[in-house]
């Protein structure tokens, strides 16, 4: 099965882009970020002449979340569990091929020093929560999207730069390590624990993706179960480098059957 994670930064703006690159790669399963869409205004008849089946959960302008999928999806969940009065679209999950796959957008949670920040570690807090439930289920599972966490200093241009940064500051990396910590495995450094320059976004401003000022945030965690399967994972930088690109580029996971 080939999973790819896409934070879009707009469908609509970007669907010749999108729908370009889904018919060259093929993936059976594609999990959407920042779709900037309400879900009734989702362009799904497009990705369904792909063969896609689109399950969308949108707000207007902002947010929003989608699995595509090529096999039927069952069993949807479209708000991330642990605070029901959450009204953003950050979370999609369902079982595709006894696989339980989600789609997330974790929150930025720039500028620190307001509520944005504060919000953001709830959601990581809840995140692991669901988490350590589908474990105690023994649920196969994916975890994939932009996770708005930059891991570890290789996966960041200027580590002391972005030191204070809601992406990198050390609370955010000791909440995401706690959710690895579940036993996941987050699929790109497990077979690339070396790569460095292995961006998956790059800022529209200075000159960032020019220069390769990029830092590494969208991410596959994968329960055990999932592990075993693991194939490969990259990124695909060649979108980033196209006209009216997102400032994001798709992340590829390949499990074995």
């Amino acid at each position: 099965m080939k999973i790819a994670t896409w934070n879009v930064n707009s469908v609509k703006a970007r669907l010749p882009n999108v729908l370009s690159w889904l018919t060259a790669a093929a993936p059976d399963v594609v999990l959407l970020q920042e779709i900037k869409c309400e879900t009734a205004s989702f362009p799904a008849l497009e990705f369904e002449q792909l063969g896609y089946r689109v399950h969308a959960v949108g707000q207007k302008s902002y947010n929003g979340v989608a699995i595509l999928s090529r096999l039927p999806v069952e069993d949807l969940i479209e708000r991330l569990p642990g605070e029901p009065e959450d009204p953003q679209a950050r979370y999609v999950e369902g079982t595709v091929g006894g696989l339980r796959i989600a789609s997330l957008y974790l929150p930025n949670g720039n500028p620190v020093g307001s509520e944005k920040y504060p919000y953001k570690l709830r959601w990581m807090e809840r995140l692991k929560a669901h988490a350590q439930g589908l474990l105690a289920r023994e649920v196969p599972f994916v975890l994939g999207g932009d996770y708005n966490v930059i891991p570890a200093p290789e996966d960041v241009y200027d580590p002391e730069g972005w030191s204070e940064d809601a992406l990198f500051r050390r609370q955010t990396r000791e909440k995401f390590r706690e959710i690895l910590n579940l036993g996941l495995t987050e699929a790109f450094r497990a077979l690339h624990p070396a790569a460095r320059h292995a961006y998956s976004f790059w800022d529209y401003q200075a000159g960032a993706w020019p220069r390769d000022l990029g830092l590494r945030i969208d991410h596959f965690l994968l329960s055990p179960q999932a592990a075993d399967r693991l194939a490969a994972c990259t990124i695909d930088r060649g979108p980033r480098g196209q006209e009216k690109a997102s400032d994001h580029t798709p992340v590829l996971l390949e499990l074995a059957d």
